[in-house]
């Protein structure tokens, strides 16, 4: 048996790795993915192999990340329940689909991850397994009761590290957990699970780590322009970046002047609330920047259209369906739909603020003549408003007249 596991190094992967050599008698690969997390990721294979692997890769999937998964996404302004920027959930695919291509390369019939049985992950994870391989075993140790019966918290995990020479860096006095990427970092459990504790008093606020607070920013705003061309991010103040160099400019912009904090309670797809604290600011400026733009650019009835979609297509990304078919035919209508969205947005940003300063585009569909109320001369005849609004009243006028109207 060979199992290629989604290894972090942290204190659950640790322990896994061993866990799973000695109960399954397997040969294990571990895999890391630098997607812009940013931590330590020098080692791992030194300790992967300490720990029991045979083998180690660690990937650098930044620039794909940014260019695959989280453009694709930022065309859609997709928002989980209207708050979530998505960033864990925009990640998963793309570890997952790495963790197969891996697997297939090492002729291994299992993959396995460290998601626990209470969170979204497990459903990426396995979801986007079941798509590309559905020949691969998969195993979870969080769902198997006799793991955790063996690892009921922390301190048993920790004691078997102890014990087993396996090198962490883990506390019992950790109060909550994080997870960063290039396009967020979450913040979840321990002190968090309380809905009512607040993460910004002075006392708590170190917690923080891509965003000053909106108190603390700058009291000097500063500009910034975006440029996009069909509807992706090219440049930042004039100058042509990659995708992964819009969000890594962007992100230290934000995080200057106190942009891109949430904190919320959604919806898990297992079925459960949960609390979660998220700083997003290279993410929150270019969605905001991108629907400015489309506001300029976009024929009303497809930005109706497409908008209509995104709650759907952002609860697919959520709950794991990347690889879905239905995913694929509305990111097939949502680019299709920004192949005008080309152009320029001026933005302000101020002490948690995005204020939007200007727009402009080539493909511009805002006509100043037709637009203005100065009796500019222009195409559009005001006379013609009368029949079409009797037009539109013409059922209203009916239902009054047949059947008394609405009540009142």
């Amino acid at each position: 048996m060979k199992i290629v596991l989604a290894y972090s190094g942290g204190l659950d992967t640790s322990v896994i790795v061993k866990w799973l050599k000695e109960t399954y008698d397997a040969e294990i690969v571990t895999f890391a993915a630098d997607i812009g997390q940013e931590e330590e990721l020098k080692g791992l294979p030194q300790k992967a192999k300490k720990t029991g692997a045979s083998k180690h890769y660690t990937l650098d999937l930044v620039e794909e990340f940014a260019r695959d998964f989280i453009y694709p996404m930022i065309r859609a302004n997709a928002q989980y329940e209207s708050q979530y920027y998505l960033g864990t959930s925009i990640a998963r695919p793309l570890i997952a689909k790495a963790q197969v291509e891996i697997a297939q390369a090492e002729k291994a019939d299992t993959v396995a991850h460290g998601a626990t049985g209470k969170g979204n992950d497990q459903c990426r994870f396995e979801l986007t397994y079941m798509a590309l391989a559905p020949h691969l075993e998969i195993i979870a140790p969080w769902k198997l009761e006799e793991f955790r019966k063996e690892f009921p918290g922390r301190a048993e995990m920790i004691a078997y590290c102890a014990k087993n020479n396996i090198p962490v860096e883990a506390s019992l006095k950790k109060p909550y957990s994080m997870d960063r990427n290039l396009l967020h970092i979450s913040y979840e459990a321990g002190i968090l699970e309380d809905p009512w504790f607040d993460p910004t008093t002075k006392q708590n606020k170190a917690m923080f780590k891509l965003s000053v607070s909106p108190e603390d920013a700058p009291n000097k705003a500063e500009y910034v322009e975006l440029e996009f061309v069909q509807g992706d991010c090219v440049a930042v103040n004039g100058k042509k970046l990659t995708p992964a160099g819009v969000l890594k400019t962007l992100n230290k912009l934000g995080g200057k002047h106190g942009v891109g904090r949430v904190d919320l309670v959604e919806n898990r797809f297992v079925g459960m609330k949960s609390r979660g604290v998220y700083e997003t600011p290279g993410g929150t400026i270019l969605m905001h920047a991108h629907r400015q733009i489309e506001t300029l650019t976009m024929d009303r009835e497809v930005m109706h259209l497409r908008d209509s979609l995104v709650p759907k297509y952002a609860e697919l990304i959520y709950n794991g369906f990347w690889y879905a078919p239905e995913r694929e035919v509305i990111q097939a209508l949502i680019d299709e739909s920004q192949k005008n969205v080309t152009g320029t947005v001026r933005l302000k940003l101020y002490k948690g603020n995005i204020i939007t300063c200007g727009r402009k585009s080539p493909k511009s569909l805002y006509d100043p003549h037709v637009a203005s109320m100065e009796g500019v001369k222009s195409w559009y005849n005001q006379s013609d408003a009368t029949g079409f609004i009797r037009l539109n009243g013409l059922r209203l006028r009916a239902r009054k007249l047949a059947q008394g109207g609405p009540k009142v």
